[in-house]
């Protein structure tokens, strides 16, 4: 009965769909959505207090640490020795805010000098270090 009507001389099933349940639904979903939008229109009217604030601190300069293969430090590209390296980081410690230090390793770098060099900037008392890489170099 389902695929055919109600004349038992026809054999060929039904071809077309009965949409009115559908159109039902859909009506019924109009006029819901007809009554609660304005609803959703009307805000509340707050009257919100007036305040100042101070302005937001600067941000800090960041710090390019770079070392490369044969173990060299750089401090924003200028290469500096260990003894003025323990200087600069622990006058960057008492910056405030703290500058972030950026740290550049070139690939073939010992990782027990790139550990010492994690050691120190930690030692200084920084707080904020990041690793910077080369996402398009393809070995």
């Amino acid at each position: 009965m389902a695929f055919g009507g109600f004349d038992s001389g026809s054999s060929q099933p039904m071809s077309e769909i009965n949409v009115t349940p559908l159109v039902d639904v859909m009506l019924v979903l109009l006029v819901i959505f007809l009554v609660t939008a304005p609803l959703l229109t009307h805000a509340v009217r707050v009257d919100l207090p007036q305040a100042r604030s101070q302005p937001l601190k600067d941000k800090p300069e960041n710090v390019a640490l770079a070392i490369d293969a044969r173990g060299q430090v750089y401090w924003n590209r200028e290469a500096v020795t260990p003894d003025v390296l323990r200087a600069r980081l622990a006058q960057a410690a008492t910056e405030d805010p703290q500058p972030e230090i950026h740290l550049h390793a070139d690939a073939n770098t010992r990782y027990q000098e790139l550990a010492e060099l994690m050691s120190a900037v930690q030692n200084a008392g920084l707080k904020r270090m990041g690793f910077v890489t080369d996402p398009g170099r393809k070995k």
